[in-house]
């Protein structure tokens, strides 16, 4: 039993982030079947951005000059993210 758990959590781990993002888009347009969402990349970043700024103030401890490193953005753009997102104080 141990065996079999290493193996699913090594599994698990070995999913690349491009993978799970794919395996995300294939099962969300197999769910909406014949509908056709508009303005889908709009949609895509803003249902991305929130949980990847939340994960990253976990990461960094809201260390805004990381966050904004780690993203690859200025300071002030990442402030302005965060405000959109009601995440500035």
């Amino acid at each position: 039993m141990k065996e079999e758990a290493a193996m699913i959590k090594e599994a698990i781990s070995a999913v690349t982030l491009k993978q799970a993002v794919r395996d995300t888009l294939k099962n969300y347009f197999t769910n909406i079947g014949s509908e056709q969402p508009v303005d889908f990349y709009s949609i895509l970043l803003e249902e991305i951005e929130r949980p990847l700024l939340e994960v990253l103030i976990n990461h960094t401890h809201y260390n805004q000059v990381r966050m904004a490193q780690i993203l690859g953005i200025s300071r002030g753009t990442l402030r302005k993210k965060l405000k959109q997102h009601g995440m500035l104080d």
